[in-house]
């Protein structure tokens, strides 16, 4: 009999440690999803101004808002928030190479 015939534990037991992982897994993303859009609800008692300063607008958080619930919302605001701020760099670029020619 070799050591490959015999198993010092079931197989069964190895998916078990898996399984547990991935539900806690779930679990924890869940709680931060649902903290994330609660912070983002906070967002809405902003004014304009002080989204502006943060690089967002008002329609951002109606996006982030619509999405699925189980989606992070923080990420769809990172994500226009860059998009914008490399929009507006990119237009003031364009009127600084107008302006020079």
């Amino acid at each position: 009999m070799s050591a490959i015939d015999r198993t010092s534990y079931p197989l069964t037991g190895i998916a078990r440690p898996a399984t547990a992982a991935r539900v806690i897994e779930r679990v924890v993303n869940a709680f931060r999803v649902w903290k994330n859009r609660r912070d983002v609800y906070r967002l809405g008692a902003m004014s304009d101004h002080e989204l502006s300063d943060i690089g967002l607008v008002r329609g951002d958080l109606h996006v982030a808002w619509s999405q699925r619930f189980d989606a992070d919302p923080t990420a769809t605001l990172g994500r226009l928030a860059e998009a914008r701020a490399a929009g507006s760099l990119r237009a003031a670029t364009e009127r600084a190479a107008r302006q020079v020619c």
